[in-house]
């Protein structure tokens, strides 16, 4: 009944799977629609180890837009994860406006050079000062609903994957301004459930974060940010039980980047 708007492919070199095996997924989970969302190629060079190469990006269109034509159920969407870094909109404007996607997810994987979800660099948390790190991350995340270039916020708390959390009087500091700049972007937010698979073992966002920004209206969508096919669809159930929880009756879908408002399941 809802729709999956975070889905990789192997193309951003740290998934696995055919494409096709993740539509099969998605059809034995019962999802009757989902949404490709690959890490955006790059001409700049930032994180080539994590997307496709701008070479490899019309095979990925053509892939998804194909798919979408031959299958009839799940219904597919197609649609691009795209970083926000300093400096990113001479790149992004230009070309994502020359694209037809459906979704725009925007997301922020670094704190300068430091990739704060990475694996190989979390001995850098034990290094930094927690608050600080946080009101950073928080900033960059408004200048991401500044530019007005992305519909949906992926993964919004995501520093928090191997568990370093500010204080609640910390946290409602820094994210209220951030989701104040998100309404006023007119984006969404999702309930990305891949934070339960990880250390920290809960959804992005958190609860609090989600009260948040049901406070201030910002509407919601659901993402698996699956890289393997089984994570289609992963822990939905969950998801929609902390949606209602924040007082949540509705989610966001998106065609051709409009977003409607459908009553929750």
């Amino acid at each position: 009944m809802l729709t999956d708007s975070h889905i990789h492919t192997y193309l951003c070199k740290h998934a696995t799977g055919e494409i096709s095996q993740y539509v099969d997924a998605a059809r034995k989970g019962s999802l009757t629609e989902i949404c490709f969302t690959d890490h955006a190629p790059d001409p700049d060079g930032y994180d080539l180890k994590h997307r496709m190469t701008m070479e490899e990006f019309p095979f990925y269109r053509d892939t998804i837009m194909e798919l979408r034509r031959n299958t009839k159920k799940p219904a597919i969407l197609y649609g691009v994860e795209a970083d926000y870094y300093n400096g990113c909109e001479k790149f992004l404007r230009p070309w994502l406006a020359a694209q037809d996607f459906d979704i725009v997810l925007g997301s922020i994987h670094y704190i300068k050079t430091w990739g704060i979800d990475n694996p190989d660099e979390i001995s850098v948390w034990e290094s930094v000062d927690l608050e600080a790190t946080w009101k950073e991350y928080f900033e960059l995340m408004g200048k991401l609903a500044d530019t007005k270039l992305y519909d949906v916020v992926a993964h919004l708390d995501i520093p928090k994957k191997f568990g370093h959390r500010p204080s609640s009087v910390v946290l409602e500091k820094y994210a209220g301004p951030a989701l104040d700049r998100i309404a006023t972007a007119g984006m969404a937010i999702e309930l990305n459930t891949s934070g339960l698979r990880k250390p920290v073992k809960e959804i992005y966002p958190s609860l609090a974060i989600l009260e948040m920004a049901e406070q201030r209206n910002i509407p919601i969508c659901f993402g698996s940010d699956s890289h393997q096919p089984g994570e289609v669809g992963y822990a939905f159930d969950k998801a929609l039980t902390l949606a209602k929880e924040a007082g949540y009756t509705k989610y966001a879908r998106f065609n051709r980047r409009k977003q409607t408002l459908t009553p929750l399941p």
